[in-house]
């Protein structure tokens, strides 16, 4: 590979070494796509009559009371973490920090050494949520990967040029769970907690579910198919009722390369983006098992949702295949009307599907419940034009493919099903107060231009209304009679993110987007326990052009009923906005910053001066000591 791939994101390496088809002319998709929805007041100037057509979306004029409590600010291109007046913004923990006593201080001078790594708290912090265990406050938190960049800032090449350097890179992806506390001058983290633990690549792991035990699981070193090591590039998050953590395996695939590089990649293989490059890391220097010559069916166990116990550092975490192989965003999980648990889940990549699973058994309260996520069906989405929807099962019979198969072939079962491509469906979050659900389509270049890597088409129309979607939106629904595993949903669109003072025709944005509020690519989407929506992006900050005003990735706040969206805080420069969690009193919001200085941008966050730039979690909490969320 080259040395400059590591600066390509992880969608333009993937389109680098997979090139998408283009589809048929793109005149004939907007016009099938027009006429077969009506859709003509979204893919021309206003958004309005969709936004408000169905009755459940705008609520009512008796539920406009403000409920924010805060007063928006405006967009901006500081390096600097900025919230509104009234808040106040400290920081917890960042990339480096050591968890335990004897481990070294981070020295940004050269941002570490792997020895250092494996004690302390890992890179680009994405999903989390906070645990009250035993009376105290625990925090579980996705390191999805490091910026090659900033990590090997003192190399004139900018990349890994050691063996140490490339395991220093690997360490510090993963999952690090650690202790929080409260104190007279705020939240810190603790050192030394019983809790504290750092969960990397090299983390044995139990393989459960369908895929466990199948051939394609199986290696030279587990013979078994059904123990594995590590996790990485896991993005978003969930919770579990019995108090665990999910962690999301996203863009597994960069991370394998091959040692023949005329290799001659499988169709599954080039389904998932697997090639015969990595995306700049070098794993497979210092572990062969990342070569896909020697080791074929390694990439087969990455790319699930990997549940972990917080409350006990010795056990063993688990990859839950039934959920699904994909580049997962989150795992949002129900506990259904009738006891069985449901889990919503997007595909983070330019026209892949959304997935439900639900269980064939019921949560019991105190019972054994992790076997609820290795039987049960697995859904994707289909959207119809005329604002109504189904849950396509991804059975034997309507794929032609194993219960095993399915499971670790997801894409390809999806497709075979028909499920609607969508414009990389990020976050899913469910409403606690009523029966909806809400996903992020982050944006989409190759809408209606380009298949997906599997060759289904990406026509405009339904919850995907714009070509070429540089701007993303957020789509909800309602199940059918209130009933997460009913087999039918009705959906409409919450907002189309836009730029109003660049655009007039649907690239503005729906209604509920002015020059005040405006944003691109909403990313995290979470609910607080009063029903407000909060909305991360991680877009485009360059702050001109199509995006000219709307500063630095940011986070807003989003009342459901009314629609109105107002901006409670703007990130430092070229970081991305993810994560947020509560403390159990409600009265302090957790917050991720990732990839602050992206690509060579001047950021100094948080420590100023020359220091490197540092992802890190940051506490803000209301100077009056109110709730917030």
């Amino acid at each position: 590979m080259t040395d400059q791939n590591h600066k390509l994101s992880f969608d333009e390496f993937d389109e680098v070494t997979n090139p998408r088809k283009d589809l048929c002319e793109f005149d004939q998709v907007v016009e099938r796509a027009i006429s077969r929805r009506g859709f003509l007041s979204v893919v021309t100037v206003s958004t309005a009559s969709f936004i408000a057509g169905a009755g459940f979306l705008r609520g009512t004029a008796e539920a406009a009371a403000d409920r924010f409590g805060f007063e928006q600010i405006p967009a901006n291109t500081l390096d600097a973490v900025t919230v509104p007046e009234g808040f106040s913004v400290s920081p917890v923990v960042h990339w480096g920090d050591p968890l335990w006593s004897d481990a070294e201080p981070f020295d940004w001078s050269v941002a570490g050494t792997a020895a250092q790594q494996a004690k302390a708290f890992g890179d680009n912090n994405d999903g989390m949520t906070l645990f009250s265990i035993e009376g105290r406050s625990v925090l579980v938190v996705n390191n999805e990967y490091t910026n090659v960049e900033v990590a090997n800032a003192h190399n004139e090449s900018k990349v890994p040029e050691t063996d140490d350097e490339v395991l220093k890179g690997m360490l510090a992806h993963g999952v690090t769970v650690v202790e929080l506390a409260e104190g007279e001058n705020g939240w810190t983290y603790v050192k030394d907690s019983p809790f504290n633990r750092r969960i990397t690549p090299q983390t044995e792991m139990t393989i459960a579910g369908p895929a466990a035990g199948h051939d394609l699981l199986k290696t030279e070193a587990d013979p078994t198919g059904t123990k594995t090591l590590g996790t990485w590039n896991n993005c978003a998050n969930g919770r579990t009722p019995w108090g665990t953590y999910l962690a999301c395996e996203e863009n597994f695939n960069g991370y394998f390369s091959s040692s023949d590089e005329g290799l001659e990649v499988s169709p599954e293989f080039v389904r998932y983006g697997i090639k015969t490059k990595d995306w700049g890391y070098g794993w497979a220097k210092i572990d062969e098992r990342f070569d896909i010559a020697k080791h074929p069916h390694e990439p087969n166990r990455a790319g699930y949702v990997v549940e972990i116990d917080p409350s006990d550092p010795t056990s063993t975490p688990v990859k839950r295949t039934a959920l699904g192989r994909f580049k997962h965003e989150n795992a949002e999980l129900v506990v259904n009307g009738d006891g069985r648990v449901v889990v919503y889940m997007g595909d983070d990549e330019r026209g892949e599907f959304l997935y439900r699973y639900v269980s064939n058994g019921v949560y019991s309260l105190g019972g054994d419940n992790g076997a609820l996520l290795d039987d049960g069906k697995l859904y994707a989405a289909r959207f119809n034009d005329d604002g109504t929807g189904e849950w396509l099962e991804l059975s034997e019979a309507a794929t032609g493919m194993s219960a095993a198969e399915i499971a670790i072939h997801t894409r390809i079962a999806a497709s075979a099903v028909g499920a609607t491509t969508m414009d990389r469906p990020e976050w899913v979050t469910a409403n606690p107060t009523k029966a909806e659900v809400y996903v992020a389509l982050t944006n989409n270049k190759n809408r209606g231009i380009k298949t997906n890597a599997g060759g289904d088409e990406t026509p405009v129309g339904g919850p995907n209304p714009r070509a070429e979607n540089k701007y993303g939106q957020v789509v909800r629904w309602l199940p059918g009679g209130g009933d997460h595993a009913a087999a039918d949903f009705e959906w409409n669109i919450f907002v189309l993110a836009g730029n109003p003072t660049v655009h007039g025709d649907a690239n503005a944005g729906s209604d509920n987007v002015n020059a005040g509020n405006m944003f691109n690519s909403p990313d995290g989407l979470a609910f607080d326990t009063t029903g407000l929506l909060w909305i991360q992006t991680d877009g485009n900050y360059g702050n001109e052009g199509d995006f000219a005003g709307q500063g630095n990735n940011q986070m807003l706040a989003a009342d459901t009923e009314t629609g109105e969206i107002r901006r409670f805080l703007v990130g430092p420069l070229a970081c991305e906005v993810t994560g947020v969690t509560w403390s159990a009193d409600r009265k302090t919001m957790f917050v991720g910053i990732q990839h602050p200085g992206e690509n060579g941008e001047p950021s100094h966050w948080p420590a100023g001066g020359d220091s490197v730039p540092r992802s890190g979690v940051v506490a803000i909490t209301r100077n009056d000591g109110g709730v917030i969320g």
